[in-house]
């Protein structure tokens, strides 16, 4: 704990402190409990969506050995994926909105009937996963923050907040003894003048 000065000035820049901090945390526990929240939803969000996509890939499996025996490539190509701006307390996260696909031309004469089959399961894996990127980099967005105000909850509760509390019972403790101390020293001081005043000595002798 850093040294304070044992000051009236002092105290009240400890008492400011103290309210301060007893101010923000409440802000930053509702706050955590709302990202823990939230993070408990996007990690089963994202579980699903691998799941799905693992399912969906068993699927296609078939296809992609079809497609490559014949010698055909799948005529589907990701061009970009759509999201736009979320805020969840205060984190930004991008939100899945789609995907935008390049679908090759295929000679229908030319190429087995179920290359169009594969290209539509294919596209369905590309959106999927990319929407469980999306997802993954909510999570890791969202955790981020939550450990990061974890961190400051944990900053007030065990250390400012208990060290403020400390400083001012120092300083208190500090100007009460300052206090008694001065008092004691009036009156040493106040006994010292009347013995030394004008008279003193005479109406010590004539006391009986």
């Amino acid at each position: 704990m850093a040294k304070v000065k044992l000051t009236k000035t002092e105290l009240k820049a400890q008492k400011d402190a103290l309210a301060r901090y007893r101010r923000f945390l409440p802000m930053l526990q509702l706050k955590k409990s709302q990202l823990q929240a939230e993070l408990g939803g996007m990690r089963g969000r994202e579980e699903e969506l691998g799941r799905r996509e693992e399912e969906l890939l068993e699927g296609v499996r078939p296809w992609i050995g079809l497609l490559a025996d014949a010698g055909v490539p799948v005529p589907v190509a990701l061009e970009r994926v759509r999201t736009h701006a979320g805020n969840i307390a205060g984190v930004e996260i991008p939100v899945y909105d789609g995907v935008d696909l390049r679908r090759a031309e295929i000679d229908l004469f030319e190429t087995p009937e179920w290359v169009d089959d594969a290209a539509e399961a294919a596209s369905s894996l590309i959106g999927l996963r990319a929407e469980r990127e999306v997802a993954a980099e909510q999570v890791r967005l969202v955790a981020e923050e939550l450990r990061t105000t974890s961190q400051r909850v944990n900053l007030f509760e065990k250390v400012k907040i208990p060290e403020c509390l400390e400083n001012i019972r120092v300083i208190n403790v500090a100007l009460g003894d300052e206090q008694t101390s001065s008092v004691a020293r009036g009156k040493i001081a106040k006994g010292r003048q009347a013995r030394l005043a004008p008279g003193a000595a005479d109406r010590r002798e004539d006391e009986p």
